[in-house]
Formats: structure tokens, sequence, C-alpha cells
């Protein structure tokens, strides 16, 4: 029974287990939880509203050998250390992991591991602390707002538009951010302007260009800017310029020194890795996940390399400052080493639990553990690693020089800049800085007040106005970040969702509302303008801080939320648009009976009907232009079949159905013969499969009633797949997609492309 008494510690994940079997010994055993125990029921809120909103808990299906393994290695073990995950999650996973093992005289402490390293792991067990209440409670508040809301608004949503949707407290609202932006992006109106560039030379190398920036005016030396609106005012311009000598005016000289940024926060850390390695948010933290929990180098241990990777702190210990000084002398010379370490303040209102993400040891470099890193894992750490020890490097100087030049009335501009010591940019450039770089440092030449410059040539062209960009997974992470929605432990799951629900739609890296979303979106808005807030939001992430930090009470925050959001859910139920009813209008004629149109969504999805049904049932899909006009989609050729009912003789149509296209006689309701689409035109199969995922069938050539042949699946109406592009029976070399399809232009002939929007390959047949 020795080992029954051993101490047991309990973590989150089993990939520790073995790290710190080997740092502990055999003096305590280890198990894992593998993440929750117990969670709210699944098919319930869980949530009794009347009794202070105490929630439910339930073990979760298939956790009770979890359970039992815990028991069993606890035995009659007086001191469990509970070490899951120093954050909210792991806090809730400590207190639930302590209720299942409760047992008379039995002590429990909580072990926060920031490092999973030797030194760390000894250094957090020799000091354990008790569970921590206040932070449990800032988890349970946060998981009983969602389900308040979810489990309420979704239903909702199920009555007024379809069946499956869901509606989230943080996720609606990052919906609401991506819809708003494409409703900019559809108002704006592009405005032609020009700009005229001057190529010039000075008495020396190299070549430079001027931007004409203002023309002078005799009342104001400053000059008044210019906007040139078309080519003709841009000619206007250039015929007062012909002739006249550029001369050197005012020349500035300016040495700045620059800054390395603070080591990564979790935010920052997915924006860096969304944009200079191409991993999106949600596999950014499960690369830093393995990075934290350890890899086994080459002394035959598993060590974590980084430090915990859900921290939106940049503080970082003087050790670890002082560790990475030394590589710095060592590897870079005193010129880049700095004195004393430099330290960064946290943004206002940051939990400082955590360190910054940094390297537990700056000694493991990149080259060193590349041998035992997989490639993303090893970009990842020298992400980290080099943005770490850039922190503690030298300021960049740089000399920074801009002119003025006059040329007749006109004033141009020119700037350039120069590194005159590289200090931490030696080693690492965020992308924001390395783009600003890239601009920024084109030299001048020496130049000199009253100068005469070559004038080589003038370049005008012509530009547009642009709206704001869509968000990138970058630029949304950044955009919530810094709108206070959610924590930077929820981007990836947010990101994950909304595009996993089908609201939004990820296409060429950028983020854009589908129809679906934008309907649920002017919905929930329009019914609950305040709960699904980006300010409102913001202040409840604010509350949940508080709540952590013992500045807040639960049952305070969670009574002054539902108040107001049980009034706007019972004024919903009854006022919310009905998308299966009356749908949304629109301006549209119907072309049957000149009613007006509406949206509405059913089973097949979003769709145009009369307002007149049921007198007349016109109905067709729909699409958007890019100022979101709606514009009707007229029946497809696919629509027309050349074949007549074998029950009456009428002619057959293909339909659209629940389970996709169909033949049907048109003589419904008298007749009410259906057929496969496989019954029309013989059906010649392709032997190549069908991409709907979970189909079985293959694709098979057809034949419309006009004599245009289609390709659709053999398992019609139980999938209702089909294509006009000829399917040819060869993987895209490029993504793996199944097969490619053969397409047909007058500028490029006939070629062979990937069905993948995304990939964009192309052959010669």
């Amino acid at each position: 029974m020795e080992n029954v008494s051993k101490p047991l510690v309990v973590v989150e994940s089993p990939t520790k287990v073995k790290t710190l079997e080997k740092y502990l010994g055999k003096d305590y055993k280890v198990a894992a939880t593998v993440g929750h125990i117990k969670d709210l029921p699944a098919k319930e809120m869980g949530i009794d509203i009347e009794d202070d909103f105490k929630p439910k808990y339930r073990t979760i299906n298939g956790k009770q050998k979890v359970i039992k393994t815990l028991k069993d290695a606890a035995g009659d073990a007086m001191d469990i250390y509970l070490a899951p995950d120093p954050d909210r999650e792991g806090e809730a996973i400590a207190f639930h992991t302590a209720e299942v093992l409760k047992k008379n005289g039995r002590n429990f402490h909580r072990v926060l591991f920031h490092e999973l390293t030797k030194n760390a792991v000894h250094e957090a067990m020799a000091a354990p602390e008790a569970l921590h209440q206040h932070k449990y409670e800032a988890q349970q508040a946060r998981r009983i707002l969602d389900r308040l809301v979810g489990y309420q608004v979704s239903p909702l949503l199920w009555r007024k538009v379809k069946r499956g949707l869901s509606a989230g407290r943080v996720q609606s609202v990052a919906v609401r951010v991506i819809c708003e932006r494409e409703r900019i992006i559809q108002a704006f109106e592009s405005e032609e302007y020009w700009s005229i560039t001057a190529h010039l030379e000075g008495d020396a190398p190299p070549a430079f260009v001027a931007k004409l920036g203002r023309k002078v005016v005799p009342e104001r030396k400053t000059g008044k800017k210019i906007r040139i609106p078309d080519e003709a005012a841009a000619q206007v311009i250039l015929n007062e310029l012909s002739g006249e000598q550029p001369i050197v005016g005012k020349v500035a000289k300016k040495t700045t020194k620059r800054n390395p940024l603070p080591p990564f926060t979790t935010s920052k850390l997915q924006q860096e890795a969304i944009r200079k390695l191409r991993l999106s948010a949600k596999k950014t933290m499960l690369v830093a996940q393995q990075l934290y929990e350890g890899i086994e180098l080459a002394s035959g241990e598993r060590e974590g390399l980084i430090t915990y990777m859900r921290t939106d702190s940049t503080r970082i210990s003087k050790e670890a400052a002082a560790e990475a000084i030394q590589l710095i002398e060592e590897r870079f010379g005193e010129a880049y080493t700095l004195k004393k370490p430099r330290f960064f303040k946290n943004q206002k209102k940051v939990q400082d639990a955590h360190e910054a993400i940094r390297p537990t040891s700056v000694f493991h470099t990149p080259e060193d553990v590349a041998p035992y890193l997989s490639k993303e894992q090893l970009a990842l750490y020298t992400l980290i690693w080099q943005r770490f020890v850039a922190s503690q490097m030298q300021q960049a100087v740089i000399d920074n020089n801009s002119v003025s030049i006059t040329v007749g009335p006109y004033l141009f501009n020119a700037s350039g800049s120069v590194v005159r010591f590289p200090g931490f940019m030696i080693l690492y450039l965020s992308a924001d800085q390395a783009e600003e770089s890239e601009e920024k440092s084109k030299a001048l030449p020496e130049l000199s007040e009253g100068m005469v410059l070559k004038l080589n040539r003038y370049d005008p062209r012509q530009h547009f106005t642009a709206p704001p960009p869509r968000f990138s997974e970058a630029s949304l992470v950044k955009e919530l970040e810094e709108n206070g929605i959610g924590r930077p432990s929820t981007y990836a799951a947010i990101l994950s969702n909304i595009r996993d629900k089908g609201y939004v739609e990820l296409n060429k890296g950028a983020f854009r509302p589908s129809e679906l979303g934008m309907i649920v979106n002017d919905l929930i808005v329009e019914s609950f303008p305040d709960i699904f807030n980006v300010e409102f939001t913001a202040k409840m992430e604010d509350h949940l801080d508080q709540v952590e930090s013992a500045e807040e009470d639960v049952l305070k925050i969670l009574s002054g939320f539902y108040g107001p959001f049980k009034e706007k859910l019972d004024a919903a139920s009854e006022r919310m648009l009905s998308m299966k009813g009356q749908g949304l209008p629109t301006d549209i004629d119907c072309p049957d009976c000149k009613s007006k149109l509406c949206v509405k969504v059913g089973k097949n999805g979003h769709f145009l009907a009369c307002s007149g049904y049921p007198k007349c049932k016109y109905s067709s899909d729909y699409t958007r232009d890019e100022k979101g006009r709606i514009q009707p989609i007229t029946p497809s050729p696919l629509e027309l079949v050349d074949k007549t009912c074998e029950k009456c003789g009428k002619p057959m149509v293909i339909k659209r159905g629940k389970y996709g296209y169909f033949l049907a006689c048109t003589g419904y309701p008298g007749c009410k013969h259906t057929e496969s689409v496989n019954a029309m035109n013989g059906g010649q199969a392709t032997n190549i499969a069908c991409p709907e995922k979970g189909c079985d069938g293959s694709l098979v050539q057809r034949k419309s009633k006009r004599n245009k042949f289609f390709y659709g699946c053999s398992r019609y109406p139980d999938c209702g797949f089909a294509m006009w592009d000829k399917p040819v029976n060869k993987p895209c070399p490029s993504c793996g997609a199944t097969f490619l399809v053969e397409k047909s232009t007058k500028k490029e002939g006939t070629f062979l492309a990937c069905t993948n929007k995304a990939c964009g390959y192309k052959e010669s047949p």
C-alpha cells in the first residue's frame, strides 16, 4: 500500500503526466483529468434562475472512467495537488476535481505551473496555494451568462428563422462586427483621384522620387494641399509644371531610436502567427500548447519550451531577462547588449497572473531544438524566441531625411531613411514593422537647400478611394482585442465557431458574412440592440475580471444582466420578424402578380417568395451584388427536362426539395408522381466519386431539355450535388481536391482547373 498513500498531483492534460513524473520522481503520483470532468448539461440550460442562477453541473459523458482512475490514483492519500492550467478554466477543473475526490481529512492544494521546467515545477510544488474561489466564480459567471443567452435566444431563432441556428453572447457580437464592416463596404462610393510623382536626380546618386503635395499660395507660405479629381485636372498641373526647374527647398535631418516590441501576449502571438506563418488562430494555440506541455529533447526528458500561452500580460521575470542579456552578449556582442533589463508596462485592466509568452530558456535556441520539433512547432517557437530575445536588445538607430522641392508654384515632398545601427532589428521585426521599414527605407542623395535637380519625368497616376478592407483572421483578432470582446484565450474558438455555424465565410483570407449570417445578425441586433453590442460585451468582460479580483459580486452582475435581457427576450418572442412566415419585405415586384417579393428562410435555405402567397406561389433563389442589392436568379435550364410523366403524360420538371433536386410532374397536385433525376436522359456514369461529404455516390452525366450537359450525383434525390463543368478523374496536385474540371474561355482556351476556388490551380489538358 506504499504507493497508495503518496500525494497525488492532478493535471489537465495527459501529455504533462510523463514530464511531471520525471521531475517529481517517486515521491508523487501524477494523473490527468483530460480536460473538464464536469459541465452544464448538454440538452438543457442547466441554470436555476429562481435559485440565484445556481448551475446544475453533471459529469461529462465518458468521464466516469477518468474519475474512477483519479480516485484509484488518490487512494488514501491525504494531500492532493491540483495543477490544471493556471487560468479560469483550469480553476474550474481544479474545483470539480476536489469535489469528486473529497474525503475526510484530505487536503487540497492549488499548484500553478506557469512553465514546465524542472526548477519551475519544484518551485511551484514548494509553494502551493489555496483554491482560488473568486477565479472559479468568474469562470462560472461566464458559463452562466453564455447559457442564459445561448439557450434562450437560439430556440427563438429556431422558431423565427430555421432549426439548428444558434446565438452566442460573444460570438454573435463578432458576427455583428463582420456584418457591419460588410455594410460599410457595400455603401462605399469610390471616388477617382490622381497623383503626380517626380523622378529626380541630385548631383550624386541615388535617383529618387518626390510626390506632389501642395500648391504655394502667395498669402500662405505653407501652401495649400492639392486634390486632383481627374485626368483633366492632372494635365492642367502638368502643363504648369512644364519647363519649371525643380529646386531643393527645406532639408530636414533627424535621428530617431526605435524600441523593440514586448514579448508576445496571446492575441499578439495569434496575429503574428497568422500573418507571418499562415497558421490559423486555432492552429497557433494548438501548437503553442504542445510547446508549453513539453517536448522530448536530446537529454531524453520532456521539457516545456515556452511559458503558459494564455496571457494578456507583457511582464517577464528578472531571471529570464538576465538570461536573455547573457545570450545576446555571447551571440551578438556588446554593442547589442543592454546594461540592465528592459521591462514593459501592461496596458490598463490587464490581468497580471502570468508572464508574457517567452522561452523557458533562451539557451534552447531554435537551432538546438530544431531536430526535435515539427515544422509548425519550430516555426512558432522561433517566432516566440526571436521576439523575446529582441525585446532585451539595444534600440535601433535610424537616420530620417525629408526634403521639400519647389517646381514653379508647386511643392513636392520626398523622404527616406537609413538604418545607422540595426539593434534588435538584426534579429526580429514584426509584420507591421517590416512593412513600415520597407516603405521608408529608401535612401535620399545628399541634398542642400537651393540645389537645382535634374528632372527625369513626371508620373501621373489614376487612383480610386477604397473602402476599409474585410477582416482577416489577424485583423479580426486585433479588432476583438482592442474592443474588449472576449478574452485572448477565447479568440481561436470564436473564429472557429462563427465559421462552423455558417454565419461567415473565410475566402482568400478575408471574412465575409453569409446571407444567413446577415439575416440572423439583423434580427438579433434589432431585438437585442444593447446586449449584442460591442461596448456592452466589453463592459461585461470587465465585470468578470472584477469578480476574479473580488471587486464585484457575482449575483449582482447576473441579476443586473438578466432583468433587462428577459424583457428584451419576451418582446422578441412576440415581435421578432418571422422569416418562415411574412419574411423580410423587399421593393422587388413579383413577375407573376406584381405584388412585392420578400426574403424567407426555409429548409433549403434563403429564397425570394411572393408576399401574395398562398394565392401566388412564385419563388426563386437570389444573390446580392457588390452593393448588397438583391438580384433574383431566373430559373435555370436545369429545371426544364425532356421527359414526360409516366403516370399522366404531362411534362416533368426538376425541383429542389429537402434532399436536393428531383423530377416532379407539372400536373401537381392532381398528379404527385416524382422520380429520381437519374431517370433523365440515360444517366451516363463518370466513375468519379461525389464530392459531397459523407456521400458514397458517383457523378453522372445528364442532359437538359436544351441539350446542355450537366453532372449530378447518382444518389439523387438523397444527394443533390450538381455542376455544369465536366469533371476529370485527376486529383489536384496543389490542394489534393479529388478531381479537376474542364473549362474553356476565349482568352485561355480549354484547360483543367481545381474545383476549390481558394486553390486556383490550372493546367493544360
